[in-house]
């Protein structure tokens, strides 16, 4: 699985954390920045991730900033892109299960590295269910 993973200043500790992990875990990561602490503009990277998915160049999307609101905000933007913040991993299995979320947000300042690598983990190993599912994403399209 190919995973496109993105972050602000804000959310790049942890990014960089998570990449690693990922890397271990033996998926390819597309890493679309940023790749310092100086400050960016957390758009810039949740719309990269959010094409990178959409256009189906990554499997899958993680974007990271301090919060995880405003990047959250700038994937779903993209055009068939269903982004989910959460902070537990019941929140991301249902994100999967439920809404056929293709990019997880977590918020960089709020989220410890083990709470992070769980629900990714969840994220990327969790089906989605369809059924009576399909009809609710299909009107979000």
């Amino acid at each position: 699985m190919k995973i496109s993973i993105g972050s602000d200043h804000a959310g790049f500790d942890l990014k960089e954390q998570l990449k690693n992990y990922l890397e271990e875990e033996g998926y390819e990561v597309i890493d679309e920045g940023c790749y310092s602490h100086e400050s960016v503009d957390y758009p810039d990277f949740g719309k990269k991730v959010g094409k990178r998915v959409a256009d189906k160049e990554a499997d899958r999307g993680l974007v990271v900033c301090g919060s995880g609101i405003g990047i959250s905000i700038a994937a779903n933007k993209v055009s068939g892109i269903r982004c989910a913040l959460v902070s537990e991993p019941l929140s991301a299995r249902l994100a999967r299960q439920h809404n056929d979320a293709n990019v997880l947000a977590l918020g960089g300042r709020l989220t410890g590295l083990e709470m992070a690598k769980e629900c990714l983990k969840v994220f990327l190993q969790t089906d989605f269910e369809g059924g009576r599912h399909q009809r609710r994403i299909d009107k979000l399209v």
